[in-house]
């Protein structure tokens, strides 16, 4: 098998089962119906646990372009297996949520909300203004990635006995999702959101909406930012390179992370003005 097919097969298992546990909870008349973020987080966890075994067959296992970008700027993958991993990525991630699509066939149509729908394949934060805002997503983004990327790193630097590997790994997907994803949901992967909104605009479901492309840009640029960082990160902090592309990064994300914090503070001022008028 090559590497692109082990990239291609690995991220459509990542796919089958995350968004599978995903519909599962969300859909009218499942089994898990209301089962809760808990298991939505663990099924995400052991998702990435199967397709890692089945993606490392073949390739190296990356089956999330935020980390094969964050390897590549560190100089732990060649830049010119890049757009071979992240084909195999996109196009696995969308043959992934077509499956579950099938898999769920009876339910689409008895899954009034349209909103419902669209969140089983893809990532979004609450549907309040209040917590939908585009900068302040993308920082909740960036952080995840960070910690995803910078966790890989240190893994791979620990000896595990052979295929274990994987497991741990799993385990820090939960820890991320019980931890920093309910903000938005938690992409931490451009081809896991990317991929299955395609297929959500591709499909024939019934009754459903529009795939919020205005929203799509945060969970691809965030976990590409994130990715890159947390690689710089660590190998700035463990081989003392603190190279340009570090400095520069660092500065990029400071300047989001105040930006976003500035607009909060605008937002809480204003929303507390307009409360003041209301008792006037």
């Amino acid at each position: 098998m090559t590497e692109f097919m082990g990239e291609l097969l690995g991220t459509m298992v990542l796919i089958i089962l995350g968004v599978g546990v995903v519909g599962g909870v969300l859909l009218k008349w499942s089994k898990a119906e209301g089962a809760g973020w808990i298991v939505i987080t663990l099924g995400w966890g052991l998702a990435v646990v199967m397709g890692v075994y089945v993606a490392g067959t073949a390739s190296d296992a990356h089956i999330n372009p935020a980390v094969t970008l964050g390897f590549a700027a560190i100089g732990e993958f060649p830049w010119s297996k890049v757009p071979t991993y992240i084909a195999g990525q996109m196009i696995g991630a969308i043959i992934g949520a077509a499956i579950v699509f099938f898999n769920y066939l009876p339910h689409w149509r008895e899954t009034e909300s349209k909103r419902t729908k669209l969140d089983v394949f893809a990532t979004a934060p609450g549907t309040s203004e209040v917590v939908r805002k585009p900068l302040q997503n993308l920082v909740s983004e960036i952080i995840g990635t960070f910690i995803l990327v910078m966790g890989l790193l240190f893994i791979g630097a620990n000896a595990f006995s052979e295929g274990l590997n994987p497991i741990v790994v799993g385990l820090l997907i939960i820890v991320i999702g019980t931890s920093l994803g309910g903000a938005t949901g938690y992409a931490i992967n451009p081809a896991r959101d990317l991929g299955p909104r395609i297929a959500h605009a591709l499909l024939p479901i019934p009754g459903k909406g529009g795939s919020d492309w205005g929203y799509a840009w945060v969970p691809v640029i965030g976990p590409i930012i994130g990715g890159i960082y947390g690689a710089l990160f660590y190998k700035a902090f463990t081989m003392n390179e603190f190279t340009i592309a570090f400095w520069i990064t660092s500065a990029l994300v400071a300047i989001l992370m105040i930006g976003a914090a500035v607009n909060e503070l605008k937002g809480q001022k204003a929303s507390n003005t307009n409360v003041k008028n209301k008792m006037v």
